[in-house]
């Protein structure tokens, strides 16, 4: 604040620089060009008084009389100092200078205490946002007021109950939100958008809890529309909240699918997901896997994996030694759903996973949606992971994917 009213003195004193000093100092004329003047009035004088005693309208003596008359004017004129004109002149100069020293402040001041906004210069971004959405805000709810009051006109307009229900949710008017959506439904009955816009109003004014009245609205809006991606993000918190978090890890999953990779909602789903992953037991996320994939896969299996030896690990391997190739559930015990056997001769090698290499029928590829595939160097020959043995991992693999996946065996199990 002082480095603002320093600036605003500064530039008070330079427009004062350029209008003060020239009025401060008195104008003198110069005396040469007074005294020139004055006697060439004289002799344009001198030479009529002698036009009219040639022409007879002068007498000799009044001639004489009116030229002594001019000499003695002249005289005075030459004579007569020009200080007092100067005097005059500077006084009404420098009146008019303290006019202005005193003026030029006070109008710049007053204009902008009418027009300036001198508490901007301490506003920080954060300050400046807040007044904006306060402004926009004052905005929208004289708008929400005018809308509320075009429906009690209208009671059966249903788009307008929807504006001004969403209008309200805006505001966090979440009771008078509810009431709108209420009117909605009861005017459009069981459509999908409705009752999920309903039902998100009812949650929030229920400290966005959605037990009750809210979970059964969006489960009835799934049934009608099961890729509802609203309903689904709902009906998984619903389910999260009543803990049955095998059906809301369920619920999100599908809704993480239909959404585009690089949707912005992706990363809080796969955050939401990670964290129900240890709220899930073992064995009931293997079980719901294989019930998925009993349900969504009909097509044979066939995992394509090429298999090598790193280059700075191939001295700590023989050729005789044995590569287990194999495929293990994301979730769950460490039985191989599919194991194929080669030689460290035989590396690199490109190896087909399917579920004629299952060593249970229970516990086949096709039974899953995704895996873990490892290639391991036995140098015991055993079917278990010994130290010593040279490791390779890759996670997180689509069965259906229909791709080469690359395997290469870069680490050793700790002796």
């Amino acid at each position: 604040m002082l480095m603002f009213w320093l600036s605003v003195g500064a530039l008070i004193l330079l427009a004062l620089a350029f209008l003060v000093p020239p009025l401060w100092r008195p104008m003198h004329m110069p005396s040469a060009a007074r005294d020139t003047r004055n006697v060439l009035l004289a002799k344009n004088r001198l030479q009529e008084l002698n036009a009219q005693l040639q022409a007879g309208e002068l007498t000799h003596e009044a001639f004489e009389a009116q030229r002594s008359e001019l000499e003695l004017a002249l005289v005075d004129d030459l004579e007569d100092s020009p200080e007092l004109g100067a005097l005059v002149a500077a006084t009404h100069s420098r009146g008019i200078a303290v006019g202005l020293i005193i003026f030029v402040p006070l109008l710049a001041l007053s204009l902008y205490a009418g027009l300036g906004h001198y508490q901007a210069i301490d506003a920080t971004p954060a300050m400046i946002a807040a007044q904006q959405a306060e402004t926009e805000l004052t905005a929208v709810t004289h708008l929400v007021a005018d809308l509320a009051e075009k429906m009690r006109a209208e009671p059966t307009n249903a788009e307008g109950w929807i504006m001004l229900g969403k209008s309200y949710k805006y505001l966090q008017h979440y009771a008078d939100a509810v009431s709108a959506f209420e009117k909605a439904y009861a005017l459009l009955g069981d459509r999908a958008d409705i009752l999920v816009l309903y039902a998100d109003a009812l949650a929030f004014a229920n400290n966005e809890q959605l037990a009750g009245k809210p979970e059964q609205l969006v489960f009835k809006a799934l049934a009608l529309e099961p890729d509802n991606v609203t309903a689904l993000w709902l009906g998984g918190m619903a389910k999260v909240q009543t803990g049955d978090v095998i059906a809301g890890d369920k619920l999100w999953r599908k809704l993480g699918g239909l959404l585009p990779k690089d949707a912005p909602e992706q990363a809080e789903i796969q955050r939401l997901l990670s964290k129900l992953e240890s709220q899930i037991p073992a064995s009931a996320k293997l079980a719901e896997e294989i019930e998925e994939a009993k349900a969504t896969q009909a097509a044979p299996v066939n995992i394509e994996v090429n298999v090598s030896l790193a280059e700075a690990l191939q001295a700590k391997a023989s050729a005789a030694d044995t590569v287990f190739i194999y495929a293990q559930a994301m979730q769950g015990g460490r039985m191989p759903l599919a194991i194929i056997s080669k030689k460290v001769a035989d590396l690199p090698v490109t190896v087909s996973l399917t579920d004629a290499m299952a060593m249970l029928p229970t516990m086949k590829l096709s039974l899953f949606q995704r895996v873990k595939l490892l290639a391991r160097v036995s140098k015991s020959g055993n079917a278990m992971p010994q130290p010593g043995d040279l490791m390779g991992t890759l996670e997180e693999i689509d069965v259906l994917a229909k791709q080469q996946h690359v395997l290469e065996i870069t680490t050793q199990v700790a002796e």
